[in-house]
């Protein structure tokens, strides 16, 4: 039988974080402030980088691009919570799910990609200051933001591909905020098994090369930081690495053990998890950066000075 016989669901419910009614009402809330500073926040880190000189280097041109990013990674999943909340409805139709998974896939693993090209930016400032400003040009930074790009959106397409080859034909119920691809996976009434292996296979190694090229990166980082004459030395190549750092250990803390272990074991608590690295972290990261980094400080401090001037003329 094929699949177009078998398939009978035409949308999904998303049943949400809450089946309480006042719980409801204040995650509304909440998802809405979260996503309003989000927003505006990696907004102003994308002005300042755009509109201040001193910011026109490879480290805050992929910040730049990190913070689009978590523009895009929040506008996938927060407006259509808020939305389903305002018209009190919990369904997605089908070809909305699938495009929620596509750009949720594709903007999850750009974030890692694009952390993996700071981390590499990082190692190349600390172990090889004197061939930075040679091996780190315009071309080279466009163009590794640019692979990153294509495999990501690849990955995102083959997984979407295959969970459409999927057949959903009973419940079509999913126990999250939006459509998270373990959950939905674990509707489908057909065979999973390829799908599953593409995830341990491919989204594995998506996965698990950027986050060992940061681990390597950082490996070489400390052990050439160590060996600073000075104090003084060591917390200036530090200071340069605590914001990624920082935003590295939250992204992948969340995340780590989620998405390579079966879909069958997936929990309210991997539900929380999810929240964390698709709410909270975008938010985070402008706030991390900017009070992290003395030059990004100034950089904001003088956007706003010039927004104030121009409001009094």
């Amino acid at each position: 039988m094929d699949r177009k016989n078998q398939t009978i669901v035409s949308e999904f419910l998303l049943l949400g974080l809450s089946n309480q009614p006042e719980q409801q009402q204040i995650l509304f809330w909440l998802f809405l402030c979260v996503y309003l500073v989000t927003v505006i926040g990696n907004l102003l880190i994308m002005l300042a980088i755009g509109l201040d000189a001193r910011l026109h280097s490879p480290m805050y041109f992929f910040l730049a691009n990190l913070s689009f990013v978590d523009i895009c990674f929040s506008s996938v999943t927060i407006p259509k919570t808020l939305v389903n909340h305002i018209i009190r409805s919990k369904s997605i139709s089908y070809v909305e799910c699938m495009l929620q998974m596509y750009f949720f896939i594709t903007f999850i693993n750009m974030d890692g990609f694009l952390l993996m090209v700071m981390a590499y930016d990082r190692y190349m400032a600390i172990c090889r200051p004197l061939h930075y400003t040679t091996v780190m040009h315009p071309g080279l930074c466009i163009l590794l933001v640019a692979i990153s790009w294509v495999i990501t959106n690849l990955h995102a397409l083959l997984h979407t591909l295959l969970m459409a080859q999927l057949s959903f034909c009973g419940d079509n119920t999913i126990p999250h905020f939006f459509c998270d691809p373990y959950p939905v996976r674990k509707l489908s009434c057909s065979d999973t098994y390829i799908s599953d292996l593409m995830v341990f296979t491919v989204g594995g190694a998506v996965f698990i090369t950027p986050f060992t090229c940061i681990a390597v990166s950082y490996i070489f980082i400390f052990y050439n930081v160590m060996k600073l004459p000075s104090t003084q030395g060591i917390q200036k190549a530090l200071s340069t690495c605590g914001s990624h750092l920082t935003v590295v250990s939250i992204f992948y803390g969340a995340i780590m053990g989620i998405y390579l272990r079966p879909s069958s074991s997936y929990s309210k608590v991997d539900t929380v998890a999810t929240v964390i690295f698709t709410v909270i972290t975008p938010m985070l990261n402008p706030f991390i950066y900017s009070l992290r980094n003395h030059d990004m400080k100034v950089a904001l401090q003088s956007l706003f000075l010039k927004k104030v001037i121009l409001q009094m003329t």
